[in-house]
């Protein structure tokens, strides 16, 4: 009698997300070279990050009164700080510790605070408006939904996402780290099961078509009250 065969694969195990983006940082996994923090082409390239400030430019100074805006993945802060000027105060968020106590020392503005948080496990700052830009796609379904459950709490989410450009399955689960969901063909939509974010309005307002089908940079407004 043959032996039975054992087909069952090694599940891989999910480090903490906290140190698997302090890995990303350490090994500069998302490009950079020689810099202390480079948060990737996000945020980086002029092509990608122009077309995102312009539209949230747009947004920010059609208030009479400015807001308070709250980053949530504020990374190498490359591109939040062409926006701290347009708010009331402009509170920066980030997991990795160093990163945040870098960008302390070479950002500084009477209107901006930089906090280290886990921002699936711990209270979020208050504000009118959450900046969630390019966060959630490298994050577990687990972790988008508790982060979702307190987006809530901001009358407007500006959220950036890579997607693949075509019909695609969304909200398909990934463990947290350096990737994202493009590997299986899929996205983040927060609108869509098993989010199915509660919101009043949304508008597109911002979008980036990568070349070499890389996929698209989508920023869409959600206001939720």
């Amino acid at each position: 009698m043959e032996k039975e065969e054992n087909h069952t694969k090694k599940v891989k195990k999910p480090w903490p997300t906290k140190r698997a983006m302090e890995q990303v940082y350490e090994m500069n996994l998302w490009g950079g070279g020689k810099t202390d923090f480079y948060s990737g082409e996000g945020s980086h390239l002029a092509e990608i990050v122009n077309p995102y400030v312009e539209a949230v430019t747009a947004f920010l100074t059609s208030f009479k009164n400015p807001l308070t805006v709250c980053d949530l993945g504020c990374g190498d802060f490359n591109v939040g700080k062409k926006l701290v000027p347009l708010t009331k105060k402009y509170i920066a968020v980030d997991i990795v510790p160093s990163l945040i106590t870098r960008n302390k020392e070479k950002f500084k503005a009477d209107n901006l605070e930089f906090h280290c948080l886990n921002i699936a496990t711990t209270n979020l700052p208050t504000g009118d408006c959450a900046l969630v830009r390019q966060v959630l796609q490298h994050v577990s379904n687990e972790e988008v939904q508790r982060i979702v459950n307190k987006l809530a709490a901001f009358k407007y989410v500006i959220l950036t996402e890579h997607i693949p450009d075509g019909d695609f399955i969304p909200n398909k689960d990934i463990i947290s780290g350096q990737g994202n969901r493009l590997k299986k063909q899929s996205g983040i939509n927060l609108l869509a099961p098993p989010f199915n974010f509660q919101i009043k309005e949304e508008a597109q307002i911002s979008v980036v078509v990568l070349p070499d089908k890389k996929g698209i940079i989508t920023t869409t407004l959600f206001v939720t009250s």
